[in-house]
C-alpha cells in the first residue's frame, strides 16, 4: 500500500495537469492593410560592437525601428493579443519559468513581451557593453538598473496587472520595449508572420483586444464551444 501512494499522487497530478490544459482555442493571422511608412534607421555610431553585429547578421538585425514588423503578404508582429472579458472569476498562478528580455545588438529582443503577475522577467545583456533597464509603469514600481557590460543577467517581477507600458534604455536613447502584465494566462505577441494562438479557453464568449504601439488597440468577439479551435482574424487599417 505504501509503495502504491506516489503512483496515485502521479496519476492525480498527471489529471489535474491535463485539465488545466485542455479547453478551446482561438487561433489567428494578424495584417496590415494601408501605406508603409519608411521606417527610421538608428545610428548607432558610439557602439560600434553593435554597428558590427547589425552589418554582419541583417537578417536578424535589421538596424532600423520595430515599430512595424511586416512578413510575407504584410502580416503583422508585434501585435499584443489578450481576452479582455469573458473569463471565469478564479485566480490563475503564474509559471515559474521566467520570460526572457535580451540586449542584443542595442535593440530589445523581444521588442513587446508579456507576462503574469508574479513570473521572473529575466534581463540579459548579450552586448560588451554598458546597458541600462529603465521601465516607465503606471502601476508597478518603476525601475532604473545599470548592466554593466560584466553583468549578464537580472531577475526581476511585477506586483501587479498592467497594460502595455515602456521599457528604454538611457544609454542608448534608439532603444525601446514594450511590456505588460496580466493576471491570467490568456495572451499572446505574434511573430513576423502575424500568428497567435491562445488555449485552455473554457467555453463562453470573449472579448479579444488587439494591441499596437503605433496602431492603437482595436477588438473582436468570438465564441469557444467546448475544446474546439475557433479563427479570428484581424486586420489592421491605416
Amino acid at each position: 500500500m505504501i509503495l502504491q501512494k506516489p503512483f496515485t499522487s502521479l496519476i492525480a497530478i498527471a489529471f489535474f495537469c491535463s485539465h488545466l490544459m485542455a479547453g478551446g482555442s482561438i487561433v489567428g493571422t494578424i495584417t496590415y492593410e494601408g501605406k508603409i511608412p519608411k521606417l527610421k534607421k538608428f545610428d548607432m555610431t558610439i557602439e560600434p560592437i553593435c554597428v558590427q553585429k547589425h552589418e554582419t547578421d541583417p537578417a536578424r538585425f535589421t538596424g532600423r525601428s520595430e515599430a512595424l514588423v511586416l512578413g510575407e503578404g504584410n502580416t503583422l508582429g508585434n501585435i499584443f493579443v489578450q481576452v479582455i472579458s469573458g473569463l471565469p472569476e478564479k485566480e490563475y498562478f503564474p509559471p515559474e519559468e521566467p520570460v526572457v528580455l535580451d540586449q542584443n545588438g542595442c535593440t530589445y529582443s523581444p521588442h513587446v513581451l508579456a507576462l503574469m503577475v508574479g513570473q521572473p522577467l529575466k534581463f540579459l545583456n548579450s552586448d560588451s557593453v554598458l546597458h541600462n533597464l529603465h521601465t516607465l509603469p503606471e502601476e508597478n514600481d518603476e525601475f532604473n538598473v545599470t548592466m554593466p557590460k560584466f553583468l549578464k543577467e537580472t531577475l526581476r517581477t511585477f506586483e501587479y496587472a498592467e497594460g502595455m507600458f515602456p521599457i528604454k534604455c538611457d544609454v542608448h536613447p534608439w532603444m525601446g520595449g514594450f511590456v505588460a502584465v496580466l493576471d491570467h494566462p490568456f495572451f499572446a505577441v505574434t511573430q513576423k508572420d502575424g500568428v497567435y494562438k491562445i488555449d485552455g479557453l473554457d467555453p463562453g464568449d470573449y472579448e479579444i483586444e488587439f494591441w499596437h504601439e503605433k496602431l492603437g488597440t482595436r477588438n473582436a468577439s468570438v465564441s469557444v464551444k467546448g475544446d474546439e479551435t475557433q479563427t479570428l482574424d484581424f486586420v489592421f487599417k491605416r
